[in-house]
């Protein structure tokens, strides 16, 4: 049977003070009224059984995690007690659905993504499943095409193909400079990396075996205890244990046989307040608001957010984010939202019992 796994445990620093360790953005409803996670999950309703649909996150978010989707059943969240990078959240998930499925065709999702439009994905997806199906030795990553020379993503480099549009990935690139990202947008044989995967479970837990024993071993001792009385002290015990590594070093730049499918969607990353002004509809001076009343005299390219009701009042100034929430305020330049992480670790430094 086909199936799907959601990975959900990151705390979405880049979008402080909204995004919080309590409430993390892929929780926050902030996207038409919606989260970034329940949007994820409505994008598989059609093509997969809700049923066979899993989340991977953190403990801590367990029980928002299920009432944002109240389809959801307690014992297919499998939560962290801490994050064990993307290896981990993958071998997790994959070892638990083989363990209910022998047979099972997996997809690896992602909640923090916007991917319209809808019927295109989900046309991919299902080519994505046919075709793991019928060369299951094969893993199966998406590829998006690129619009720009984004130097923030990774790179899928791409041969020849193999089946269906599905091509074989010759190499994966980190994210490049600007001058590297251009020749990558004129080679037409470069995809940006999703981070989605669609595969046979026993064909990923075999190159975790073959490529991380460690990591294996300790999966391993986690499924044998599914579905038992002490599965959650089996998973506190052992998952802190398992090597922190990145699918992509840890597997995918290893195995054998990947293959990409380029997925011809527009795709956002909503991993900082620059990223996420784009899911905003600016006024005729590049202005964007969300909740907030944005009062703009002489003013340009600024985004405005909160929580609840809140006036912004700016004179004079341009490309600026200015964001509410709670009891804190945060302004930066657009050009310099990354950094907000940064301001994200040092409240919780300077203020460790408030400002989180």
């Amino acid at each position: 049977m086909r199936y799907a796994s959601i990975m959900a445990g990151g705390s979405g620093t880049r979008l402080w003070p909204m995004s919080t360790p309590a409430e993390p953005k892929q929780l926050l409803r902030f996207i038409n009224g919606r989260s970034l996670l329940s949007t994820s999950a409505g994008r598989l309703m059609g093509l997969v059984n809700p049923e066979n649909i899993y989340v991977c996150t953190s403990n801590a978010y367990a029980d928002k995690v299920l009432t944002d989707l109240p389809f959801l059943s307690p014992e297919r969240l499998l939560g962290e007690p801490m994050g064990r990078d993307t290896l981990n959240a993958v071998g997790f998930s994959a070892v638990i659905i083989h363990k209910v499925d022998p047979e099972a065709t997996l997809a690896i999702l992602t909640a923090d993504h916007l991917i319209t439009p809808v019927l295109e994905f989900q046309r991919t997806l299902q080519q994505a499943f046919d075709l793991a199906e019928k060369m299951p030795d094969y893993l199966f990553t998406f590829g998006i095409t690129p619009t720009f020379a984004a130097t923030g993503f990774g790179y899928l480099e791409c041969g020849e193909v193999i089946a269906n549009h599905a091509k074989r990935v010759v190499a994966f690139r980190e994210k490049p400079d600007s001058a590297v990202a251009e020749n990558y947008l004129r080679s037409g044989r470069h995809l940006w990396n999703s981070g989605m995967f669609v595969w046979k479970t026993a064909t990923i837990l075999d190159q975790i075996r073959i490529h991380q024993p460690e990591a294996y071993a300790g999966l391993q001792k986690i499924a044998d205890r599914y579905g038992t009385a002490d599965f959650a002290s089996t998973v506190a015990k052992v998952y802190p244990m398992l090597p922190k590594i990145s699918i992509d070093y840890a597997i995918m730049e290893k195995a054998p046989k990947v293959a990409t499918i380029p997925m011809s969607v527009d795709w956002l990353d909503v991993g900082s307040w620059s990223s996420y002004a784009q899911t905003l509809t600016p006024d005729a001076d590049g202005n964007r608001a969300n909740q907030a009343d944005l009062l703009a005299i002489d003013a340009h390219g600024i985004v405005a957010v909160s929580d609840s009701r809140h006036l912004v009042a700016v004179v004079g100034i341009s490309d600026l984010v200015v964001v509410n929430s709670g009891n804190v305020t945060m302004i930066c330049p657009r050009d310099q939202a990354e950094k907000v992480k940064l301001l994200a670790q040092a409240a919780q430094k300077a203020y460790p019992d408030g400002y989180k």
